[in-house]
């Protein structure tokens, strides 16, 4: 239990995949200036890491693996993720379409959110078992949703602070997402320290 417990803070906090793997940037500063949409996307994002690790750690252990073909695995990986995103497209479009508009091109995008994929291939890196992969694709989701939902706060809040004309935009948010990277470091003691 201990060990699942590890992995689980590990992934949300220490290697939180948007603010110390910088993967998944483009969700991460395209839906994030709503708290709705940012919690949207990044309940989509946990349904498909954890149904693309269910699905494509099976595939690699008693298919790739099994017959050399471990060559193949990016491209299987991208394919599986591909068809969840596209389940979870008609799910919202179906049954929650003001989310589903609100998201706009950024659900698609899932698809090559390198985050989905990141979590998939760090799986079989770090050589998880089936439920340690699982646990790990919880935990990189709810780190993502972490960070989507702080930094949607971040950015409703500057949008009624006073930012000097040359940072408005894109610079100050920039800034602020660096700060907000920074500010997950001092997680990394603490992890470290309760497992110790």
């Amino acid at each position: 239990m201990k060990m699942f417990l590890t992995i689980l803070l590990t992934a949300i906090l220490t290697d939180n995949f948007v603010l110390s793997k910088f993967l998944g940037i483009c969700p991460f500063l395209g839906v994030s200036k709503k708290l709705e949409t940012a919690a949207g996307m990044s309940a989509a994002v946990i349904f498909v890491m954890l149904l693309s690790s269910a699905v494509t750690w099976p595939i690699n252990t008693y298919l790739l693996v099994k017959n050399d073909l471990e060559y193949l695995q990016t491209i299987v990986f991208i394919l599986v993720i591909a068809a969840l995103v596209q389940l979870v497209e008609i799910i919202l479009k179906k049954y929650m379409p003001a989310l589903y508009n609100s998201l706009g091109i950024y659900l698609p995008l899932i698809t090559t959110n390198c985050a989905v994929l990141g979590v998939v291939v760090l799986n079989i890196d770090k050589s998880f078992t089936f439920s340690q992969s699982l646990v790990n694709s919880l935990g990189a989701g709810l780190g993502f949703m972490l960070a989507m939902v702080m930094f949607a706060g971040v950015r409703e809040r500057m949008e009624t602070s006073d930012v000097p004309k040359s940072l408005r935009g894109l610079p100050i948010t920039l800034v602020a997402a660096s700060l907000v990277a920074v500010s997950f470091l001092g997680f990394t003691g603490v992890v470290d320290g309760i497992f110790a």
